[in-house]
């Protein structure tokens, strides 16, 4: 009687414990993939370290794919919320600008994402993850592609990083070679970013 006891009092904490901790999906491109560093180093597992040191138990899912566009991001997306999520961290775009493809569509395609997400999950919080293009696309595509990220947070009540490679971009110091992708310590820096929008939501 007393072993049963014992054994309904684990499973309860451990029920418990699994209902406590929340899933975060982290979906991006080779920002959020870790592009040049390793899995542990990329800023989404760093995210997940400083939650889980902080008392907010989490499950990390890198869903980050390099050289992903946000037609790309939209075409996998159902394979990839297959489990329930808690939070959802969408980072997309910037391949898009890159290209200089029209940012009309590319707002279709993350506004298509959201909406998938919501139906599946209702109660998840979604979190956008602001980005920017170089000066050399021109002002107006430069300029229309900064305020997209606000403009859709906005309109679907998600949280905003305005700026995901705040603090990053354009430091040497802190980017592998090619002046786009962080290094370690870049990486150390945007997780922090992350975390402070991340962190109130939980």
């Amino acid at each position: 009687m007393v072993a049963n006891k014992f054994l309904f009092i684990v499973l309860a904490v451990l029920f418990q414990a699994s209902n406590t901790q929340k899933v975060i999906l982290f979906y991006g491109d080779s920002l959020t993939a870790g592009m040049g560093v390793s899995s542990d180093e990329a800023f989404p597992a760093l995210v997940g370290k400083k939650l889980n040191a902080s008392g907010k138990p989490v499950k990390i899912i890198n869903a980050g794919l390099s050289g992903e566009t946000s037609a790309g991001g939209l075409s996998r997306l159902d394979w990839v919320l297959r489990q329930p999520i808690d939070v959802f961290v969408l980072e997309l775009g910037p391949n898009d600008g890159l290209r200089g493809l029209p940012l009309a569509q590319t707002k279709k395609n993350l506004q298509a994402i959201i909406d998938k997400v919501k139906t599946k999950y209702p109660k998840v919080k979604i979190v956008v993850a602001g980005m920017m293009v170089p000066p050399n696309m021109g002002p107006d595509y430069t300029a229309e592609f900064k305020t997209m990220y606000p403009e859709i947070a906005k309109k679907n009540n998600a949280a905003l990083i305005p700026f995901l490679l705040q603090n990053v971009a354009g430091h040497e110091k802190l980017n592998q070679d090619d002046g786009i992708h962080p290094n370690t310590e870049g990486h150390k820096i945007v997780a922090q970013t992350v975390y402070n929008t991340i962190a109130p939501l939980l």
